[in-house]
């Protein structure tokens, strides 16, 4: 209608129809976990649940550990990059109902203590006009892999113990990076307690700025405009991922937040 003369046709009518209905559709849809990878696919799972369009670009990430989900974001990021004007849906999870380890190796008992079921989605756009409504704007995504070197390798290894009962072992010694940089909030991976000290002691933060949930910091209405937020995972192969956000605009704790119930309790003092 916006044509002079105005050019109301069916297929001028059948353009405007895709360009309101396919725009707000997803277009990429990238799902990470590390232990269950069925047939058809988890991504597969989601496409048919939701019902969702048949070009869809879909990605199933399995076996790459606790970092997976810095994996995937990046994953989007370039996917983003190429395909303009698109909606893409991060979702990370882990299953640990097939995974879990009936054995008494103590290395390998750490992940029925560590492990437990959890699932968060995340939708990035390259639309100009998300701008407005957009928490954050992802800055910046490093990935390290190092796993040309054996020990790193092995430092999150599934295998079976001399019982022949399987398991994912966890070392006590993962490569930790030498990180120098400043930010405004912390999300650290929480892969156990020697991967919390180590990190306080390597970032020398005190001991009460360790906290590993951007929801979190944003119940507790810590998040403001312009605020850079660091995310840093660690996983399996040994690979260390970071990812850096920006915030767009200052973050109101959500009414339907996960600590909506409980926010108050925290942080818990520490008796030194």
């Amino acid at each position: 209608m916006h044509s002079i003369p105005p050019q109301p046709s069916m297929a001028a009518a059948r353009a405007e129809a895709e360009q309101v209905m396919f725009g707000a559709d997803i277009g990429i849809l990238i799902v990470n976990c590390s232990l269950f990878n069925p047939t058809p696919s988890l991504s597969a799972m989601i496409v048919n649940k939701y019902k969702l369009r048949g070009n869809i670009r879909s990605f199933n990430l399995g076996g790459m550990g606790c970092s997976a989900g810095v994996i995937a974001v990046d994953l989007a990021k370039d996917l983003l990059q190429i395909h303009r004007n698109t909606y893409a849906v991060v979702v990370s999870t882990e299953n640990i109902t097939q995974n879990w380890y009936f054995g008494n190796k103590k290395s390998m008992l750490i992940p029925n203590c560590l492990f437990r079921v959890g699932c968060s989605a995340l939708l990035l756009s390259n639309k100009l006009a998300d701008r407005r409504r957009a928490k954050y704007r992802l800055v910046h995504v490093v990935r390290t892999h190092r796993g040309a070197d054996d020990k790193a390798f092995r430092c999150v290894y599934q295998e079976q113990d001399d019982a022949g009962k399987t398991g994912v072992s966890l070392s006590k010694d993962p490569y930790i990076p030498d990180f120098k940089l400043a930010f405004d909030h912390f999300c650290i991976h929480a892969g156990g307690r020697a991967v919390i000290d180590e990190l306080e002691k390597n970032l020398q933060l005190r001991p009460d700025s360790i906290w590993y949930e951007l929801a979190y910091i944003e119940a507790k209405g810590r998040v403001r405009k312009g605020n850079r937020v660091w995310q840093i995972a660690f996983g399996s192969g040994f690979k260390c991922n970071s990812a850096v956000w920006q915030a767009l605009r200052n973050i109101k704790p959500s009414p339907n937040g996960p600590w909506e119930d409980c926010i108050d309790k925290y942080p818990v003092e520490i008796l030194t």
